[in-house]
């Protein structure tokens, strides 16, 4: 069951269906891999949210109101103003109470955004990176940062991949300063994937998707025999190469899904299913519904 949970996290574009508001900012598809936005008005309301894949970064914009949070049984109360930041870490399930109307920024960092950012910081291999959870962050230059984003993500204009790459990447530096906590790998201690092994297949499944992807390429990628890197792999990523590659197909369809009007059909060779019966298959095993049931759910 625990399994399942941590796989079943859910993505930015599933939020609205626990905690419902008006759509006010949204980053494109294109050229935001690794962070994303999404602006929200909200009225008064009480939402409990599953566990989301990103680190959050929650901005508030207007409105003042008591925010009542509650993380592994234990609550918390601030009183929140135009300028503050709440942050959450991935994968924790939150409790979110407030009695008046706000207009919010979310900004949402992929766990590879983070971990590589500390890698370049550290030069050392990451484990695990938790935000401190806080209602309220007393820090102003998130809080210009994630306006920034949000500038760009509805007016960005040319050179807006780079400029996102940057504030991305100061958000990212800034918050692993003074507002997380990191595992680092014990230095020789593993028989896994040293760190530019592990960028090098993450990035070769990232622009292959598409395509049939075999343990060989995988091994190619990382510069390892077949057999090292089989067993390499397992003990970095705790599952085999094929079911990596199988959750990635499963994470794009999903983002695809909720994103995009594509038929199936399509999304079943985009994301590099053998086909629809294949897709629905493997993405039902993983989500627990059909590809169809969540895209209707999701909207």
């Amino acid at each position: 069951m625990k399994e399942l949970l941590r796989q079943q996290l859910i993505v930015p574009e599933q939020v609205p269906r626990w905690a419902p508001g008006q759509l006010t900012v949204r980053s494109p598809t294109e050229g935001w891999d690794r962070v994303s936005v999404r602006g929200y008005r909200y009225t008064g309301s009480d939402v409990e949210i599953p566990p989301i894949r990103d680190y959050v970064i929650v901005a508030y914009r207007r409105g003042s109101t008591t925010m009542r949070r509650r993380l592994d049984h234990a609550w918390s109360t601030e009183h929140l103003e135009p300028g503050d930041v709440s942050l959450l870490t991935r994968a924790t399930h939150s409790h979110w109470v407030w009695p008046d109307n706000l207009d919010v920024v979310h900004v949402y960092l992929t766990k590879d955004e983070l971990s590589t950012i500390c890698h370049q910081m550290y030069e050392r291999d990451v484990q695990d990176v938790e935000l401190h959870d806080k209602v309220k962050a007393d820090d102003p230059a998130i809080y210009r940062t994630a306006m920034l984003l949000a500038y760009e993500a509805t007016q960005g204009d040319t050179g807006s991949k780079i400029m996102v790459d940057s504030l991305s990447c100061q958000l990212a530096v800034h918050i692993l300063r003074k507002h997380a906590h990191v595992l680092f790998r014990e230095r020789g201690g593993s028989d896994g994937l040293n760190f530019q092994q592990d960028r090098a297949v993450r990035d070769y499944v990232h622009h292959h998707l598409g395509e049939t992807i075999s343990l060989d390429d995988l091994a190619s990628a990382a510069g390892l025999s077949r057999f090292h890197f089989a067993r390499r792999f397992r003990r970095t990523a705790g599952i085999t190469p094929h079911e990596f590659v199988m959750r990635q197909r499963v994470e794009r369809a999903r983002t695809l899904l909720l994103r995009t009007n594509t038929p199936l059909v399509d999304i079943a060779a985009l994301c590099g299913f053998a086909d629809q019966s294949h897709f629905t298959r493997e993405f039902r095993k993983r989500v627990g519904e059909t590809p169809g049931r969540f895209r209707s759910a999701g909207r």
